[in-house]
């Protein structure tokens, strides 16, 4: 095969796998971003390589996505570095998708561990102990090849899974509800918060839900997270006196990380928004908002 079919070959096989490390990069960054440009360096990679170093590929998937999972963790260590100066909570880039959709990122909602919920707890794991969960507890990768990608022995890469296995559990985030049971209730919280109904608000929501507002000090919102049904219905009918029905101006339900949410265009009220609704047991668990302009530039 010529040099110029080889390439071409490469460039088919590789899209065939672009989704699939889409994912793997999202669910390791949070960022849609890196995620991409992770990708970008893995085809980089892929198509410098000669012919009898390509011949030695013996699984192209995982071979790419070793690449991605070694980018990636660089971008974490950086990003950490970068959190301590955060202004307010962190919240993954929001993935806003059409069901029908054939963007890469449609396929990537479609994965348990995408949704926002899930999300945010992988927040709360080190660099390694991220990569280790997603690679073996999502992607079934064996510990060796693990170890390889953070350049630890075996044992240690073990070890950084255990640990992140038994955070993850510790968040017991919900898992993603019914796609009817979260239409009931986006479709009454939207009808609560039209009415200014706070009873029916406080009813909507687990006793322990909690309202995460990420703005990274580029819009006014909570530089905490607000945690228990009546002080989230406080603060929302605080929002509701201050600024009306400009609030929920434009007001369109949405995909988000593949539950329901809905965004709000920048009114003169304030700036555009992007929200999803945790809903488990019929309740509203966490109410996640992202404020900050710089993830919401693809909407």
């Amino acid at each position: 095969m010529t040099s110029y079919g080889r390439r071409v070959a490469d460039a088919v096989d590789f899209e065939q796998h672009r989704a699939h490390l889409i994912g793997v990069g999202y669910r390791l960054t949070g960022s849609l971003a890196d995620a991409e440009d992770a990708v970008q360096e893995a085809w980089l990679r892929l198509a410098a390589r000669d012919g009898a170093t390509r011949d030695g590929i013996r699984e192209l998937r995982a071979w790419l996505t070793t690449v991605v999972a070694r980018v990636c963790l660089d971008r974490l260590r950086s990003a950490a570095v970068r959190r301590e100066h955060y202004v307010g909570p962190w919240l993954p880039e929001p993935l806003v998708t059409a069901p029908e959709s054939d963007d890469p990122a449609a396929a990537v909602v479609r994965d348990e561990g995408i949704r926002m919920a899930a999300m945010v707890v992988l927040e709360r794991l080190s660099p390694p102990q991220r990569v280790a969960f997603v690679l073996h507890e999502a992607l079934a990768v064996p510990f060796a090849e693990i170890a390889a990608v953070l350049d630890c022995p075996e044992p240690t890469a073990r070890q950084h899974a255990a640990r992140a296995r038994r955070i993850v559990a510790e968040a017991d985030p919900p898992r993603r509800a019914p796609t009817a049971q979260q239409r009931a209730v986006l479709a009454a919280f939207a009808d609560a918060v039209a009415r200014a109904d706070g009873k029916a608000l406080v009813g909507l929501l687990h006793p322990d839900a909690v309202w995460v507002s990420d703005s990274g000090g580029r819009a006014k919102a909570a530089r905490r997270a607000i945690v228990g049904a009546d002080k989230v219905v406080r603060l929302l009918l605080g929002l509701l006196r201050t600024y009306g029905a400009e609030l929920t101006a434009g007001w369109t339900a949405v995909e988000v990380n593949g539950e329901l949410g809905f965004h709000i265009p920048a009114t003169a009220a304030g700036p555009a928004t992007v929200t999803v609704l945790s809903v488990s047991d019929g309740r509203i668990a966490a109410i996640y908002q992202v404020v900050n302009p710089d993830k919401l530039r693809r909407l």
